[in-house]
């Protein structure tokens, strides 16, 4: 069964005794070897959450379409928001950038090394300045130049893009412009985004060098959901770096850029590896 495709069974429903045996049942009926399942029952808002791979053992005598239509039953049964993916398709990814270019830099590598089994629709950005880069890489780059009036336009652009090359993901590969309110809607649970993370936190421009003046012990980086609410979307991945006196601005730069692209690179991951579950402000993830 090494070699055989694999598909995600992803779950997630109001916690009740019996939910992980009727998943097994149905897919032993069908003969579906689980290669690997992860649960979860969070006590506080009463919900489970489960991702199951498998793999069809022996010839299959019905198709993906035949499995889902008589899992609804169980579903139903249980209350549960369900979906089966296949792993061999890529995700369709639209990523946006400004003139940063390191996380850009560390998605191309990872995307063509198979790391991220992606699929990159198209490069956005309201600068000019990473056009080579996607070129290079034989990847359409579109530039939306972004000011207060033509942001509204820009925005319905953007959707009409997303929605014209089946986009699935969209990543804010450290694209330095707010998304409005309405835009952060649409692209709800499916939009991340990456921004450095101290404490104390620092906004606004030159945030290392902010935090270089206010000696901090640590940095880090946060890749999370976008919302509304500015750098406050559920989090999916995080990291920290402990920093001391002899780290002069630029080298607390250098090292925060590092941690950028390694979270949001884990982060753009493990959402489109079907891990990933939104869980009111928090995530889920296996």
């Amino acid at each position: 069964m090494k070699n055989k495709p694999s598909y995600i069974l992803k779950v997630s429903c109001p916690g009740r005794v019996g939910i992980v045996a009727a998943i097994g049942n149905f897919m032993a009926d069908r003969g579906c070897f689980i290669k690997e399942l992860h649960q979860f029952d969070d006590l506080d808002s009463g919900r489970f959450f489960s991702t199951i791979e498998f793999v069809f053992e022996g010839e299959r005598t019905f198709s993906v379409e035949q499995l889902k239509a008589a899992f609804e039953v169980t579903a139903l049964r249980f209350e549960m928001d369900w979906e089966i993916h296949d792993t061999t398709e890529r995700a369709k990814v639209l990523i946006m950038v400004s003139k940063y270019d390191h996380c850009l830099r560390d998605l191309l590598y990872r995307r063509a090394t198979g790391e991220l089994h992606i699929d990159i629709t198209a490069i956005v950005s309201n600068h000019e300045d990473l056009r080579g880069m996607a070129e290079h890489e034989g990847i359409d780059y579109i530039h939306l130049p972004v000011t207060k009036e033509t942001k509204p336009e820009q925005e319905a652009r953007l959707l009409e893009i997303v929605e014209s090359t089946g986009t699935e993901l969209v990543v804010l590969a450290r694209y330095m412009q707010v998304l409005s309110d309405s835009l952060s809607k649409q692209l709800a649970g499916r939009c991340i985004n990456i921004h450095h993370s101290f404490l104390p936190g620092f906004k606004g421009a030159k945030p290392y060098y902010q935090a270089y003046d206010r000696g901090v012990k640590l940095i880090g980086a946060t890749a999370h959901y976008v919302t509304g609410d500015l750098d406050e979307g559920p989090i999916i991945e995080q990291m920290v770096d402990r920093v001391n006196h002899s780290h002069d601005a630029l080298r607390l730069t250098q090292i925060g850029r590092d941690m950028e692209a390694q979270a949001l690179a884990r982060a753009v991951k493990y959402h489109v590896s079907h891990r990933v579950f939104l869980n009111g402000l928090r995530t889920v993830v296996f």
